[in-house]
């Protein structure tokens, strides 16, 4: 039985001389994706570190990145914007407030609201 030794997936780890001392992985498992009843998505408007520029800002959202990106991409297309999804947020060019909670509800978020 040979014995796991990668070395590139410990490359920050420090020498441990415990003979008892097994590496363990700092990988995650994502959140699976609640359903779009269930989830508080909150729609706000940001001009912070931006420079002055307002983007729709929308939070709350509990699942895999994958499904986020799905719903971000959406987002972007409908409201003819660009944008960005990444860490349990999309950003939206510009103030579409209004817009993205309409298309939030048509598709079934029904828990959106705007802050």
């Amino acid at each position: 039985m040979m014995k796991e030794n990668d070395w590139k997936k410990r490359l920050n780890i420090v020498y441990s001389t415990n003979p008892d001392y097994h590496y363990q992985g700092g990988e995650t498992e994502e959140e699976p994706t609640l359903p779009k009843e269930k989830q508080m998505l909150r729609v706000s408007l940001d001009k912070r570190n931006r420079k002055g520029k307002a983007v729709t800002l929308i939070t709350g959202f509990t699942g895999t990145d994958e499904d986020l990106e799905i719903l971000g991409k959406l987002l972007k297309t409908k409201c003819g914007v660009g944008g960005s999804a990444k860490d349990g947020e999309i950003i939206v060019q510009g103030d579409h407030r209004q817009k993205v909670l309409e298309i939030l509800q048509k598709e079934g978020y029904a828990k959106s609201r705007v802050i």
